[in-house]
Protein backbone atom coordinates (compact mmCIF):
# COMPACT_ATOMS: atom_id res chain seq x y z
CA UNK A 1 0.00 0.00 0.00
CA UNK A 2 1.15 3.18 -0.97
CA UNK A 3 1.45 6.33 2.03
CA UNK A 4 -1.00 7.90 0.32
CA UNK A 5 -3.18 5.17 -0.07
CA UNK A 6 -2.14 4.33 3.79
CA UNK A 7 -3.33 7.61 5.02
CA UNK A 8 -6.49 8.27 3.23
CA UNK A 9 -7.41 4.82 4.97
CA UNK A 10 -6.64 5.82 8.26
CA UNK A 11 -8.49 9.20 8.37
CA UNK A 12 -11.29 7.29 6.83
CA UNK A 13 -11.17 4.54 9.59
CA UNK A 14 -10.66 8.03 12.14
CA UNK A 15 -13.62 9.61 10.70
CA UNK A 16 -15.90 6.55 11.13
CA UNK A 17 -14.76 6.26 14.57
CA UNK A 18 -15.87 9.96 15.11
CA UNK A 19 -19.27 9.39 13.90
CA UNK A 20 -19.47 6.54 15.95
CA UNK A 21 -18.85 8.29 19.43
CA UNK A 22 -21.34 10.96 18.35
CA UNK A 23 -23.80 8.49 17.54
CA UNK A 24 -23.25 6.97 21.23
CA UNK A 25 -23.43 10.73 23.18
CA UNK A 26 -26.97 9.87 24.83
CA UNK A 27 -25.43 6.87 26.46
CA UNK A 28 -21.81 8.35 27.54
CA UNK A 29 -22.55 12.02 27.46
CA UNK A 30 -18.84 14.05 25.99
CA UNK A 31 -17.53 16.55 28.61
CA UNK A 32 -17.92 19.69 27.81
CA UNK A 33 -16.31 21.45 24.74
CA UNK A 34 -14.04 23.92 24.47
CA UNK A 35 -11.05 24.64 21.74
CA UNK A 36 -9.39 21.36 23.50
CA UNK A 37 -6.76 20.96 20.29
CA UNK A 38 -5.11 23.85 21.28
CA UNK A 39 -5.44 23.76 25.22
CA UNK A 40 -1.91 23.02 26.32
CA UNK A 41 -1.56 22.47 30.33
CA UNK A 42 2.11 22.53 31.39
CA UNK A 43 2.71 19.15 33.79
CA UNK A 44 4.97 18.20 36.72
CA UNK A 45 6.87 16.04 34.04
CA UNK A 46 5.60 16.98 30.61
CA UNK A 47 3.21 18.91 28.72
CA UNK A 48 -0.92 18.01 28.39
CA UNK A 49 -2.80 18.32 25.04
CA UNK A 50 -6.72 18.95 25.50
CA UNK A 51 -9.12 18.63 28.65
CA UNK A 52 -7.45 18.12 31.53
CA UNK A 53 -10.72 16.48 33.18
CA UNK A 54 -11.27 14.04 29.70
CA UNK A 55 -11.48 10.63 30.92
CA UNK A 56 -8.98 8.95 29.13
CA UNK A 57 -5.80 10.25 29.25
CA UNK A 58 -2.83 9.06 27.37
CA UNK A 59 0.78 9.51 28.10
CA UNK A 60 3.67 9.02 25.47
CA UNK A 61 7.13 8.77 26.48
CA UNK A 62 8.93 10.16 23.88
CA UNK A 63 12.61 10.95 22.86
CA UNK A 64 13.53 13.53 20.19
CA UNK A 65 16.76 11.15 18.99
CA UNK A 66 14.12 8.27 18.21
CA UNK A 67 13.43 7.58 15.00
CA UNK A 68 10.04 5.60 16.24
CA UNK A 69 9.30 8.64 17.86
CA UNK A 70 9.96 11.03 14.93
CA UNK A 71 7.35 7.81 12.76
CA UNK A 72 4.42 8.41 15.27
CA UNK A 73 4.90 12.25 15.53
CA UNK A 74 3.94 11.97 11.65
CA UNK A 75 1.60 9.31 11.80
CA UNK A 76 0.00 9.37 15.04
CA UNK A 77 0.26 13.02 16.09
CA UNK A 78 -1.99 14.39 13.67
CA UNK A 79 -4.68 12.04 14.12
CA UNK A 80 -4.94 12.73 17.66
CA UNK A 81 -4.87 16.23 17.50
CA UNK A 82 -8.21 15.92 14.56
CA UNK A 83 -10.13 13.11 15.73
CA UNK A 84 -9.35 12.72 19.81
CA UNK A 85 -8.50 15.25 21.29
CA UNK A 86 -11.07 17.81 20.05
CA UNK A 87 -13.55 15.56 21.82
CA UNK A 88 -13.02 16.34 25.73
CA UNK A 89 -13.06 12.58 25.98
CA UNK A 90 -9.40 12.55 25.72
CA UNK A 91 -6.15 14.01 26.96
CA UNK A 92 -2.73 13.75 25.53
CA UNK A 93 0.28 13.96 27.11
CA UNK A 94 3.85 14.24 26.11
CA UNK A 95 7.11 13.21 28.53
CA UNK A 96 10.59 13.15 27.96
CA UNK A 97 12.72 9.93 28.30
CA UNK A 98 16.45 10.95 27.77
CA UNK A 99 18.85 8.99 26.19
CA UNK A 100 21.74 11.59 25.34
CA UNK A 101 22.61 15.02 25.32
CA UNK A 102 21.39 16.11 21.58
CA UNK A 103 17.60 14.67 23.07
CA UNK A 104 18.36 16.93 26.01
CA UNK A 105 18.85 20.17 23.63
CA UNK A 106 16.18 19.50 21.73
CA UNK A 107 13.96 19.12 24.97
CA UNK A 108 15.08 22.14 26.73
CA UNK A 109 13.94 24.44 23.29
CA UNK A 110 10.52 22.90 22.92
CA UNK A 111 10.20 23.80 26.78
CA UNK A 112 11.38 27.79 25.88
CA UNK A 113 9.09 30.14 26.46
CA UNK A 114 5.30 29.75 27.60
CA UNK A 115 4.21 26.14 27.99
CA UNK A 116 1.54 27.02 25.42
CA UNK A 117 4.16 27.29 23.06
CA UNK A 118 5.39 23.70 23.85
CA UNK A 119 3.29 21.85 21.01
CA UNK A 120 4.29 24.07 17.97
CA UNK A 121 7.86 23.82 19.06
CA UNK A 122 7.55 20.48 19.50
CA UNK A 123 5.72 19.93 16.46
CA UNK A 124 8.75 22.59 14.81
CA UNK A 125 11.54 19.89 16.02
CA UNK A 126 10.10 16.29 15.10
CA UNK A 127 8.62 17.61 10.94
CA UNK A 128 12.57 18.43 10.89
CA UNK A 129 14.32 15.41 11.96
CA UNK A 130 15.62 13.93 8.66
CA UNK A 131 17.29 17.03 8.36
CA UNK A 132 19.27 17.47 11.71
CA UNK A 133 19.46 13.94 12.56
CA UNK A 134 21.56 13.10 9.48
CA UNK A 135 23.63 15.94 10.74
CA UNK A 136 24.14 14.48 13.88
CA UNK A 137 25.20 11.30 12.50
CA UNK A 138 27.65 12.54 10.49
CA UNK A 139 29.45 14.93 12.84
CA UNK A 140 32.70 15.18 12.63
CA UNK A 141 35.35 14.48 15.81
CA UNK A 142 35.90 18.05 16.46
CA UNK A 143 31.46 19.09 16.88
CA UNK A 144 31.53 15.78 19.20
CA UNK A 145 34.36 17.23 21.25
CA UNK A 146 32.32 20.48 21.46
CA UNK A 147 29.08 18.77 22.57
CA UNK A 148 31.17 16.45 25.31
CA UNK A 149 33.47 19.46 26.75
CA UNK A 150 32.94 22.76 28.82
CA UNK A 151 29.83 24.03 30.21
CA UNK A 152 26.41 22.44 30.07
CA UNK A 153 25.19 25.94 28.38
CA UNK A 154 28.33 25.60 26.22
CA UNK A 155 27.40 21.96 25.02
CA UNK A 156 23.97 22.92 24.40
CA UNK A 157 24.68 25.35 22.03
CA UNK A 158 27.15 23.51 20.26
CA UNK A 159 24.82 20.92 19.30
CA UNK A 160 21.89 24.13 18.58
CA UNK A 161 24.41 25.28 16.17
CA UNK A 162 25.82 22.32 14.72
CA UNK A 163 22.31 20.73 14.31
CA UNK A 164 20.40 23.51 13.02
CA UNK A 165 18.10 24.03 16.07
CA UNK A 166 18.53 27.62 16.36
CA UNK A 167 17.23 27.81 12.24
CA UNK A 168 14.22 25.76 13.63
CA UNK A 169 13.41 28.13 16.42
CA UNK A 170 13.61 31.39 14.60
CA UNK A 171 10.51 29.77 12.69
CA UNK A 172 9.08 29.86 15.95
CA UNK A 173 9.94 33.41 16.51
CA UNK A 174 12.65 32.68 18.94
CA UNK A 175 16.23 35.02 18.55
CA UNK A 176 18.99 33.14 18.83
CA UNK A 177 19.40 35.15 22.75
CA UNK A 178 16.60 33.80 23.57
CA UNK A 179 17.35 30.14 22.71
CA UNK A 180 20.31 30.66 24.68
CA UNK A 181 18.52 31.71 27.60
CA UNK A 182 16.65 28.62 27.55
CA UNK A 183 20.24 26.30 26.51
CA UNK A 184 21.20 27.86 29.72
CA UNK A 185 19.28 27.30 32.35
CA UNK A 186 20.87 24.18 34.13
CA UNK A 187 18.18 24.08 36.64
CA UNK A 188 15.56 23.37 34.15
CA UNK A 189 18.15 20.88 32.50
CA UNK A 190 18.30 18.84 35.49
CA UNK A 191 14.47 18.95 36.27
CA UNK A 192 13.99 17.12 32.63
CA UNK A 193 16.33 14.62 33.07
CA UNK A 194 15.35 13.54 36.27
CA UNK A 195 12.12 13.03 34.81
CA UNK A 196 12.74 10.88 32.70
CA UNK A 197 14.78 8.90 35.28
CA UNK A 198 11.95 8.98 37.61
CA UNK A 199 9.54 7.74 34.79
CA UNK A 200 11.65 4.79 33.76
CA UNK A 201 11.31 3.76 37.23
CA UNK A 202 8.39 3.81 37.52
CA UNK A 203 6.99 2.55 34.72
CA UNK A 204 9.92 0.08 34.09
CA UNK A 205 9.92 1.80 30.25
CA UNK A 206 12.17 -0.11 27.86
CA UNK A 207 11.86 2.13 25.20
CA UNK A 208 10.74 5.23 22.77
CA UNK A 209 7.93 5.72 22.10
CA UNK A 210 6.22 3.92 25.17
CA UNK A 211 2.74 5.01 25.81
CA UNK A 212 0.31 4.96 29.82
CA UNK A 213 -3.55 4.59 28.83
CA UNK A 214 -5.55 5.69 32.37
CA UNK A 215 -2.20 4.50 34.05
CA UNK A 216 -1.01 1.33 32.35
CA UNK A 217 1.59 0.69 30.17
CA UNK A 218 0.76 -0.98 26.88
CA UNK A 219 3.18 -3.56 26.72
CA UNK A 220 4.44 -3.95 23.02
CA UNK A 221 2.71 -0.59 21.51
CA UNK A 222 4.99 1.60 20.08
CA UNK A 223 3.60 2.80 16.72
CA UNK A 224 0.38 4.47 16.15
CA UNK A 225 -0.84 1.48 14.15
CA UNK A 226 -0.79 -0.47 17.30
CA UNK A 227 -2.00 1.97 19.42
CA UNK A 228 -5.29 3.19 17.90
CA UNK A 229 -7.47 0.49 18.39
CA UNK A 230 -6.28 0.10 21.76
CA UNK A 231 -7.76 3.98 21.86
CA UNK A 232 -11.17 3.56 20.09
CA UNK A 233 -11.80 0.91 22.51
CA UNK A 234 -11.02 2.87 25.52
CA UNK A 235 -13.48 5.42 24.49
Amino acid sequence: MTMKAGLLKSILLLAAGAIALGASAEDSPAPKRGNWSATVTETEGGHLLGNPDAPVKLVEFMSYTCSHCADFAREGDGALKLFYIPTGRMNYEIRHLIRDPVDLTAALLTHCGDPKKFALNHEAVMSRYPQWIEKARQATQAQQSRWQFGTLSARFQAIASDLDFYEIMETRGYSRIEADRCLADEAKAREIADTSRADVDKYGLQGTPSFVLDGTLLEGTHAWEALRPKLDEAI
